[in-house]
């Protein structure tokens, strides 16, 4: 653990998701493929559909909605939803199948693999304080087994905009009923998890996994409060 700024008493903490408590990078792989999968069987002309071409309407979305990103699921339903009106399915029926997409992609999108020190360090955290996560992805945590950790869940599009933006955090603040200055954010990414969070008035954790030099780091324009490289280094600031 490596201290770069004083650390006021920890009274709460909110917990980044995707590649802080868990790897996203296999789960989102397999969803993908299970995605493409299920697409290419829903109607013989998207048998051969390459990988990747749900990006041209992806990006057409966003062209029509540019703060579209800030919910990643309704980005997604929108873009399968462009996709079917493309191949001159109705309104109702491009709906239909955009939504049956989404049921598939909901379904194997929480097929985590959760670190059982994973587990362990949130249930003796929130034996101590109260836990909260602020996530901008669509993992559910209810589906995985984390959620009875967290006092609320706070998701990027239904709870504000997405991170660095100070939305989430300070709605965190306010439904913890703390100072910001008393509350650790813990992520893995310097901009919207450390920034985001230091700009909003939180205390950071920046849990580095991959061995990179903060002060050397592209991504890095604040210094966090501490770094970790393992998640249960934060049992020993309680």
């Amino acid at each position: 653990m490596r201290f770069y700024r004083p650390l006021l008493p920890v009274r709460a903490m909110t917990f980044d998701l995707d590649d802080t408590l868990y790897d996203n990078r296999p789960v989102m792989d397999k969803t993908e493929e299970a995605v493409i999968a299920f697409i290419r069987q829903y109607d013989p002309r998207f048998s051969e559909l390459p990988v990747d071409y749900i990006t041209v309407f992806r990006n057409r979305v966003r062209r029509q909605h540019p703060d579209i990103y800030h919910d990643v699921s309704r980005w997604r339903m929108l873009s399968w939803r462009s996709f079917f009106l493309h191949y001159g399915y109705t309104t109702a029926l491009a709906q239909t199948g955009a939504n049956a997409v989404m049921a598939h992609f909901a379904q194997w999108r929480s097929r985590i693999d959760i670190p059982q020190s994973t587990h362990d360090t949130l249930a003796l955290l929130a034996e101590k304080i109260p836990l909260a996560a602020i996530t901008n992805g669509n993992m559910e945590p209810e589906k995985c087994g984390l959620a009875d950790y967290f006092t609320f869940i706070l998701r990027a599009g239904a709870d504000g905009r997405s991170k660095p933006f100070s939305d989430m955090y300070q709605t965190a603040a306010q439904r913890l009923m703390l100072p910001p200055g008393n509350i650790l954010h813990v992520g893995d990414n310097l901009n919207t998890d450390v920034e985001g969070a230091l700009r909003s008035g939180m205390q950071t954790c920046w849990i580095n996994l991959d061995g990179r030099d903060v002060y050397h780091d592209a991504e890095t324009r604040l210094l966090p409060h501490i770094e970790i490289t393992q998640l249960d280094s934060l049992v020993g600031l309680l």
